[in-house]
């Protein structure tokens, strides 16, 4: 049965003519403090300390838990023994933001009949790079200004696809391709997208604008200049019922991957220049959305610009909003951010303000448009906030604007009556979480039956997180959540896949700690290892078991063994930590034998180095190796840092070479904490059979205004 809250006040937006009900915060038959359990009833359980730079999590039938990384890698996390598996890595395009995006498993999985795992990913095609013999040039870079015929090389596509799972790998030989989104390549930004499955089956992908925002004054980019790059116009993606681009689509894959579409999408097969794929458009960045599984209804989550004010002759500063679609529907971008709260045509050729936008009869006038005119009205959002706190959801707080939809819980009584169950109880079922990737909290969103908002209430306030990028329920009941860590396209300190338990008052999962005195070189090799800093919250004795070469056989039960490496390879030794109740869980260490990790550095630029926005930096890189060092396998990539997350703007290669820093009018200097963030990696070509290793390096710049 769904939760329901009462509602309270009517709130007024200053600036709207919308009336709104102000949240609730207990709910119907409660009374204050909640009755709902208490966040210290919870426990955050490691997973994978080492994911990569994560994106994306699925969770299989069986439990195992799987997560992509941006440079194409898919992990696997055992539940039974700890262990941690690449089971597959596909090439991908990685200019700026583009890479492997999402992952997502069939609702028919069964692991025989089907075994089908959808992936969505930039495939390599002939995209320019950057040629490292031209330091002082960066091919892979697309014209910010020219002729059609000099963005062409730079159109590409981000792939939906699906490919069996075999055990713990991921056959990519057995892929079949479903549907390309249009891409934009060699500019940034939005190209993310997310993939989800109704009751019925039909999948829905939500895609981003493909947009760059950073000449747009943190407003609406919208710059129909017939010479600029087309990737300054949303006009073009999310405005047009002809593209696939800045939407959520719904289809119905069928057995040969092909697609059909269901009914009840926006636009009836047939209609001329209206793709009938489309479920909603107006999306600008719907980096995450779910799934009610009691319901269907669609929770989605929009990134906005950045501007810190409301200015009269542009729009609305920096909104995010949640919303629980139903229906098919147009939402707003790049015209408006709610019915309310419209944007102001502008005219980027004279830098002059037209009329406002009318958002009850949207109309898309770019030379860019290959669909329709006249587009649906916009429809409202439950939940819409900004950098201060909201009027109408002051439990939202205060900070930068990165909103994430999150699963809604369905509570088994089977599931969470098992011995040691980690589900969460009964008080959340139904309710629909709501977090934050740059204020590391996360909220239960509740809707009456006509999906009306009802309340909003912090969740899980006392678990530590640091920028959630994905979550989602398993079969156990419990939480699985992804963190990106506070850094920026590379694996982050913080970076971890991690599951939330339900554990109320009983026992608790012991926390283990593993590390080694080497993790590498050449055969035979002893390594020394540590479970020291291991803790049990109850205070419960604990087992030991290591697995040295992930063969599954326990190798130790001492708390601190030592093993000697006599064959060539990467292995991820593990230790699982058990107590007196049967509650486990494991830590690994990644030992290379035969092969060394690169060490990568940087000579210049160095941390805390000034510059301004559109300086050209050189930057040297130096890479320590046991193997010859090629530099055309260096790449360097330049982000823009904002607050806690970032969006990379340029990728060359090279030992040296140059930057040019983009300019930028879209965030502001006093209050944006921006960062110019150089980041070199290096993957060397592998030896005596051994897989390629990559060893990175991160400065970050301080712009100057």
């Amino acid at each position: 049965m769904r939760r329901k809250t009462m509602p309270t006040l009517v709130a007024v937006m200053a600036t709207a003519l919308l009336s709104v009900p102000a949240v609730a915060y207990a709910h119907e038959g409660h009374e204050h403090p909640p009755t709902e359990p208490s966040t210290s009833e919870f426990q955050k359980v490691t997973l994978n300390r080492t994911p990569g730079e994560p994106i994306d999590l699925a969770v299989l039938p069986d439990g195992r838990a799987m997560h992509t990384t941006r440079n194409g890698q898919v992990w696997i996390n055992n539940p039974d023994n700890g262990l941690n598996t690449l089971a597959a890595e596909i090439d991908v395009y990685a200019h700026d933001e583009e890479g492997l995006q999402s992952i997502a498993v069939d609702p028919g999985f069964n692991g025989r009949s089907n075994s089908w795992v959808y992936l969505y990913y930039a495939p390599p095609m002939d995209t320019p790079l950057d040629d490292p013999t031209t330091p002082n040039v960066n091919e892979g870079d697309a014209p910010l200004t020219g002729d059609p015929e000099d963005f062409e090389p730079f159109e590409g596509v981000t792939r939906l696809s699906r490919f069996q799972l075999r055990g713990d790998t991921l056959d990519l030989s057995t892929e079949q391709e479903i549907l390309d989104v249009p891409a934009d390549r060699g500019i940034c930004c939005h190209v993310g997208g997310d993939i989800v499955f109704d009751r019925a089956g039909n999948l829905y992908l939500a895609t981003g604008d493909d947009t760059n925002p950073f000449s747009s004054g943190g407003y609406t980019p919208i710059d129909e200049r017939a010479n600029s790059n087309p990737a300054y116009d949303a006009q073009r993606s999310s405005a047009n019922t002809n593209d696939l681009r800045g939407k959520v689509l719904r289809i119905k894959v069928n057995r040969d991957g092909s697609y059909s579409v269901p009914r009840g999408n926006l636009f009836r097969p047939g209609t001329e220049g209206a793709r009938p794929e489309i479920y909603l458009m107006g999306l600008r960045n719907p980096f995450r959305i779910e799934i009610d599984p009691q319901t269907d209804a669609l929770y989605i989550a929009d990134y906005s610009p950045d501007a810190r004010a409301d200015d009269p002759a542009r729009g609305p500063a920096g909104t995010g909003k949640w919303f629980s679609a139903t229906r098919a529907g147009n939402h707003g971008w790049p015209y408006c951010v709610t019915p309310e709260l419209p944007y102001v045509d502008y005219d980027f050729a004279t830098n002059t303000s037209g009329e406002t936008f009318d958002c009850a009869a949207p109309v898309n006038d770019s030379p860019r448009n290959t669909g329709l005119r006249e587009l649906p009205p916009v429809a409202q959002p439950q939940v819409w906030f900004g950098y201060g706190e909201s009027a109408e959801f002051p439990v939202l707080g205060t900070g930068g604007i990165g909103p994430m939809a999150g699963p809604a819980y369905e509570y088994e009584r089977r599931v969470a009556n098992r011995p040691n169950s980690r589900a969460w109880p009964q008080e959340y079922d139904g309710q629909a979480l709501f977090y934050e990737f740059t204020r590391d909290r996360v909220w239960g969103i509740d809707l009456d039956r006509g999906n009306n908002l009802s309340g909003i209430e912090e969740v899980l306030a006392d678990v530590d997180f640091s920028s959630l990028i994905d979550m989602e329920f398993g079969p156990d009941g419990a939480l699985y959540v992804l963190e990106y860590g506070k850094g920026y396209f590379a694996q982050n300190p913080e970076a971890q896949l991690a599951r939330i338990d339900y554990v109320g008052d009983g026992n608790r999962t012991p926390v283990p700690q593993i590390s080694a005195d080497v993790t590498g070189g050449q055969a035979p090799l002893t390594v020394n290892f540590s479970s020291e800093g291991t803790t049990d919250p109850d205070g419960d004795r604990l087992r030991y078991a290591w697995d040295f070469d992930v063969d599954g056989r326990i190798d130790s039960r001492e708390a601190n063994p030592s093993f000697t490496y006599t064959e060539d390879g990467v292995y991820r030794a593990s230790v699982r930590v058990t107590d007196r109740t049967g509650r486990a869980a494991s830590a690994d260490v990644r030992i290379v034998i035969g092969n060394q990790v690169p060490e990568v550095s940087f000579v210049t630029p160095t941390t805390g180095q000034e510059f301004s926005f559109g300086d050209t930096i050189p930057f040297e890189v130096t890479v320590a190796d046991d193997q010859p060092i090629d530099c055309s396998r260096v790449s360097v990539t330049y982000s823009l840092g904002h607050d806690d997350h970032a969006h990379a703007l340029t990728t060359a290669r090279g030992c040296t070479g140059t930057i040019t820093t983009a300019l930028d009018d879209s965030h502001d200097p006093e209050h944006d904490n921006l960062l110019g963030v150089f980041t070199a990696s290096y993957t060397d070509p592998g030896v005596n059979g051994l897989p390629p290793l990559t060893g990175t390096a991160e400065v970050a710049l301080n712009p100057v205004f």
